[in-house]
């Protein structure tokens, strides 16, 4: 990690970071080699030489990983550039940029897994990463891998132009107007704070069944916070947006949303208050509330758990969790989302899974393990942080389809209740699907009208309970792409995460006694 004073920062010009922060094989735009379906061996000659390997070398790694009678091998090349600024109150305190390269290795033999990485890419050193991920088998017949045969990958990522060709003189001015409009937008703003992260990573995949892959991925993530102040009291909001798009994602209107959208949510908190503590109806409003969805229920459909045993979904394929007006579905093929993938990182094509179908429950998320226990095909759902994990079965774009219901009905039909809006954080039991979840911004219902704001409340109750509780869904399908980093097993992707607006009949709140 290399971080740049502010005094340097402000004095380098837009090559002088760019170079800095990309290796000379690498400075063109790479829209214009890498972004999009891959085109024959061009496109697979350019990754070679990007990572320095070729196809002769890489089977003689898949060989080594299969020498001690492993079922199958794989390799996952990757290279990452990610840099991040910070702007308080108007002035650069902190710039960074990180890069990060090497390659995974993963041998199969049965139900487990050996797996290893290295961040030197030459013969020698995969060999022996590729011998240690090989220990995992202690004896059998040796497989021999098979020629390597490019896979063309789709195109869901939006990116005009590659970050690697925006300096920081380009990006600073995006954070200003953003800082400009919060401070500008209320008198009672008393500070602003706005981080932009933007990341690239070149992916290459190859396995000993002889398929290759290869992917170029942007991501890109600001955040505006505002802190308020009145007769004394402090508030503090904030609104966001990730996306795997390029500069031209971030619009003049785009950005003033942002701010206009951090000052609202902040000062409305001055007249809130909390409702009387016990069982209600909640209504979960349309975008962000999916992540109460994701937590408390996406995790409880990824395929590892329930192949353990450890999800209370274990036995429910093909059986009813929700009412038939009820589906959900982890899409990995959404144009530009944060979570969405044009390969998974097992090589398999991203796709929309159908997760419960009319109040069914029809597929988990399956990686490569778990496909082959359950006899099905992987679902695109494979990810992994890095090079230095081994993939596991996680979501994308996780969210409910649209229902018969208006948002306005579902108000009208709670006589006394809340409506969440935005979550800060919360805490889930994967297994049992228990959740406490924090709402940062609500709405007291009454009477089937919206009155006064709430905060500082929680949600309690169990996500399968809840999901079989949900009595009306909205038709008003509203997409989150918010910067949420979803963790598993110790491992961060990027996900989002969608909800019309749904009425669950009852669940715990936690506010006022008495």
């Amino acid at each position: 990690m290399g971080l740049i004073s502010r005094r340097k920062f402000v004095k380098l010009g837009a090559k002088g970071v760019l170079l800095a922060a990309v290796p000379a094989a690498l400075q063109f735009d790479p829209t214009t080699v890498f972004a999009g379906p891959a085109e024959g061996g061009a496109v697979l000659t350019e990754y070679f030489r990007h990572f320095g390997v070729d196809e002769t070398v890489i089977r003689r790694v898949l060989a080594a990983g299969l020498e001690k009678g492993g079922d199958y091998c794989d390799v996952y090349f990757q290279h990452t550039i990610s840099n991040s600024i910070r702007l308080e109150d108007n002035i650069v305190s902190q710039a960074a940029t990180n890069i990060d390269f090497g390659v995974g290795i993963r041998v199969l033999k049965g139900d487990q897994t050996g797996y290893s990485f290295t961040e030197e890419i030459a013969p020698e050193a995969m060999a022996l990463a590729a011998k240690t991920a090989a220990n995992i088998a202690a004896a059998g017949k040796t497989a021999t891998p098979v020629g390597l045969t490019l896979h063309d990958v789709q195109d869901n990522y939006a990116v005009q132009t590659g970050w690697e060709a925006v300096g920081v003189d380009g990006k600073i001015p995006l954070l200003q107007r953003i800082n400009e409009k919060i401070t500008s937008l209320d008198k009672r703003v008393v500070r602003s704070l706005v981080f932009f992260d933007d990341e690239t990573s070149y992916v290459l995949f190859a396995n000993s069944e002889g398929r290759v892959t290869c992917d170029y991925r942007p991501l890109t993530s600001i955040v505006g916070v505002c802190t308020a102040e009145q007769n004394g009291q402090r508030e503090t909001g904030h609104y966001d947006y990730a996306i795997r798009d390029g500069i031209e994602f971030y619009t003049p209107q785009r950005l003033d949303h942002l701010a206009s959208e951090a000052v609202r949510r902040t000062v409305l908190l001055f007249d809130a208050v909390k409702p009387q503590a016990g069982e209600m109806p909640v209504v979960l409003a349309a975008g962000s509330s999916g992540i109460l969805m994701h937590e408390a229920m996406g995790h409880g459909m990824e395929a590892d758990f329930n192949r353990k045993g450890e999800s209370i979904f274990a036995d429910k394929i093909g059986k009813p969790v929700a009412e038939n007006f009820v589906s959900i579905v982890d899409d990995g093929t959404l144009k530009g989302s944060a979570g969405s993938i044009n390969i998974d990182d097992e090589g398999n094509d991203s796709q929309n899974t159908v997760l419960v179908e009319n109040g069914s429950l029809r597929s988990y998320m399956h990686d490569r393990i778990s496909a082959r226990y359950y006899k099905v095909a992987p679902t695109g759902s494979g990810r992994r942080e890095s090079f230095r994990y081994a993939p596991l079965p996680r979501m994308r774009n996780t969210y409910m389809l649209p229902g018969p219901h208006t948002r306005d009905e579902i108000i009208a039909s709670v006589k006394k209740g809340v409506l969440c809006d935005s979550f800060s954080n919360g805490e889930v039991r994967i297994g049992p699907g228990d959740f406490t979840f924090y709402v940062k911004v609500g709405y007291l219902i009454e009477d089937g009208k919206l009155t006064a704001p709430v905060k500082d409340i929680n949600l309690i109750g169990n996500g399968p309970d809840a999901l079989s509780k949900i009595v009306m869904v909205g038709d008003d399908l509203e997409m989150a792409h918010g910067s949420w980093t979803c963790g598993k097993d110790g491992q961060g992707v990027s996900a989002s995460m969608g909800l019309p607006t749904v009425k669950v009949s009852a669940l715990t709140v936690g506010g006022v006694n008495g």
